[in-house]
């Protein structure tokens, strides 16, 4: 059986591409659903050019359309980063994927969990999207995303196996 492939946040596989120069690797991604997803690896922020490792980042402003602003400097890499989103979606339609799979809480990837300061004077924070898991959904809406935390939840990992599988099905129907 041919594996099907599936984006991933970079870090999940063991790339050290985090801000502090780690990873996130997580081995029930890597050794269990490997052996039927082929991995197709992406990194937003070393993607756009940001260094490892670099100065932590987050969201602030709307939840729906944030800011990515370094936490100390408060440097705004929002259009960097949007730049790289878009050049990448755009290319993303070869790569034939069948699923996502994100990291969460993070700035650029989290799809649910991201924490968004909506007032900074006070620390006031919101949940919301990162902005390449933001772009992504909205771009490929009917391509099954999850991220590793779901993954840890048995219904829904099963879930986005059977919609992985399912998307597939319905892509090869069309060509």
């Amino acid at each position: 059986m041919e594996k099907l492939k599936i984006g991933i946040s970079s870090c999940l596989l063991g790339n050290k591409v985090r801000y502090d120069g780690n990873h996130k690797f997580d081995h029930f991604i890597t050794e269990t659903l490997g052996r039927i997803f082929q991995y197709v690896p992406f990194c937003p922020e070393v993607g756009s050019g940001l260094p490892i490792p670099r100065e932590t980042m987050h969201l602030v402003g709307d939840p729906s359309s944030p800011h990515l602003l370094t936490t100390r400097t408060q440097i705004d890499l929002t259009e960097r980063l949007i730049r790289y989103t878009e050049t990448t979606l755009n290319s993303i339609s070869s790569e034939n994927l069948s699923g996502f799979i994100f990291k969460s809480k993070s700035p650029s990837c989290g799809l649910f969990d991201t924490l968004v300061i909506t007032t900074p004077n006070d620390g006031t924070v919101k949940r919301g999207t990162g902005l390449f898991a933001a772009a992504f959904t909205k771009k490929f809406p009917f391509i099954p995303v999850t991220d590793e935390k779901q993954l840890q939840d048995l219904p829904l990992r099963e879930k986005f196996i059977e919609q992985v599988f399912a998307f597939s099905k319905c892509q090869d129907l069309k060509q």
